[in-house]
């Protein structure tokens, strides 16, 4: 029972984040609107959404890939992306994560922690990028003069980062060495931080080869500029004047949102953070919510129909996936206080 506690006091805040967004949506819009806007979207720019959406998680599973050295087949790797992102759309604790790199070493026999720093390390350049992507909207959104060049200043900064990443890579043992000194008087800090260093430097590890740094780079950028293709087509179905920094303010917003705590799938938070961003550009909240509802069937449809036969192969369902990787969590964090 105590433990039950334990994840109903970690589920409450998110949920209460998430009802609370989704309440102010609901009186804010007009859903008659709202269908009347989903009537009128463009049905060819939709379709054309919906395949660049399936270009996008092709190229994703190309990413993940080269960070595992290209060590399970494509077919592997697709499908266990897939259902870790059905794990983050339907399972509390945003499980996806931890999920995918559960099935991958079942599938393959690859040690778990050989298969959670590359997590670790995508989601770090992920974050750098819905971060870059977000400030370089934002002047060119706000008319701000000079937006041009502050564009490059900050795309310079993302480059920069970039670089440093490689050059972390390479000199991760002067970095952790370091760490390991200026945090000598914060004990707890050393322990909690020093598990998320040492996952964020073995992540690192794949990446002290060039080729194997650049071809992660290349398909990770290619996947966030199909992403802005997809937002800025999908934008367009519904508000025809839209422009491309429109797309890349809301994908930023998306990124951002996704990370406040909130129901599985960022319900409610999502929501708000990309209709937010929509609405202020076009002062129209119906016709965004129905954008932001079609947003969220495609991503269902992409990530969920191959994850479903993923688990009809796998003789599982979403529920059985779920016990398996909370007892599998349960017993690495028992492990790991043991330790």
């Amino acid at each position: 029972m105590n433990t039950l506690w334990k994840q109903i006091l970690r589920w409450l805040p998110g949920a209460v984040i998430s009802l609370v967004l989704l309440g102010i949506i609901l009186h804010l819009i007009d859903l008659g609107a709202v269908w009347a806007s989903l009537k009128k979207a463009n049905p060819w720019f939709l379709l054309l959404s919906l395949a660049c959406s399936i270009i996008w998680l092709l190229v994703r599973v190309v990413m993940w890939k080269t960070l595992l050295q290209n060590k399970p087949s494509y077919k592997v790797t697709f499908f266990t992306l897939s259902e870790g992102y059905l794990m983050n759309n339907f399972l509390p604790f945003r499980l996806g994560e931890v999920g995918r790199a559960f099935l991958l070493s079942r599938k393959t026999g690859t040690r778990f922690m050989e298969v959670i720093p590359t997590i670790v390390i995508e989601r770090a350049v992920d974050l750098m990028f819905s971060a870059g992507i977000l400030f370089l909207s934002v002047p060119f959104v706000m008319g701000v003069s000079g937006a041009g060049r502050l564009a490059l200043f900050i795309g310079g900064i993302m480059l920069a980062g970039l670089i440093g990443l490689f050059i972390l890579a390479q000199k991760q043992d002067w970095v952790h060495k370091l760490f390991q000194k200026l945090s000598l008087r914060y004990p707890k800090l050393q322990k909690f931080s020093g598990k998320i260093l040492d996952s964020f430097f073995s992540g690192l590890f794949v990446l002290t080869d060039l080729r194997t740094f650049f071809r992660f780079i290349f398909w990770i950028t290619l996947a966030w500029l199909i992403a802005i293709g997809q937002f800025y087509i999908l934008v367009k179905a519904f508000f025809p004047q839209a422009n491309l920094t429109w797309a890349m303010f809301a994908l930023g917003a998306a990124a951002f949102g996704g990370a406040i705590p909130s129901l599985p799938g960022s319900i409610g938070t999502l929501d708000a953070a990309v209709g937010g961003a929509i609405a202020l550009l076009t002062n129209n909240i119906d016709t965004t919510a129905a954008f932001v509802i079609v947003m969220r069937m495609i991503s269902y449809l992409v990530t969920g129909i191959p994850a479903l036969i993923a688990l009809g192969n796998e003789g599982t369902t979403l529920a059985g996936l779920y016990r398996d990787v909370t007892r599998f969590r349960s017993r690495k964090d028992q492990i790991e206080r043991s330790e």
